[in-house]
């Protein structure tokens, strides 16, 4: 499956933006996806992830609260909603499928990946 992230741009802390991940190639529906941020010099973070039918949706402790994870399996795609951003929030944003059922945090169990799309806020 081919990813391909959207959205991102730059805003005022405070303010929002929605992020997409549209897929190609196969069904998005086989797939848990998340969302991952990086920092340059930093390690991938976790930020959300979604179950392959949207009943379950984990936050990092950061984003609770402020962001949203969904997703249209119809459309083959996933968002999330970023509200509150905070200058914190600053990184490239990476969407990953993951053909495992079973909740994890770890990169590492994300077999395909988007090409990230930057998100910068300003205070």
């Amino acid at each position: 499956v081919q990813l391909q992230a959207s959205g991102g741009g730059l805003v005022q802390a405070g303010g929002s933006l929605r992020l997409s991940c549209a897929a190609s190639g196969r069904t998005l529906s086989i797939y848990a996806m998340g969302w991952f941020r990086q920092v340059p010099g930093e390690e991938r973070d976790f930020v959300a992830r979604i179950s392959r039918l949207g009943a379950e949706t984990y936050y990092a402790d950061s984003v609770k609260g402020r962001f949203s994870i969904s997703r249209d399996n119809a459309k083959n795609t996933v968002y999330l909603q970023m509200n509150s951003l905070k200058p914190e929030d600053t990184a490239v944003y990476y969407c990953a499928a993951d053909s495992g059922g079973l909740y994890t945090r770890s990169q590492n169990e994300y077999e395909y990946w988007g090409q990230g799309t930057q998100v910068t806020v300003s205070s």
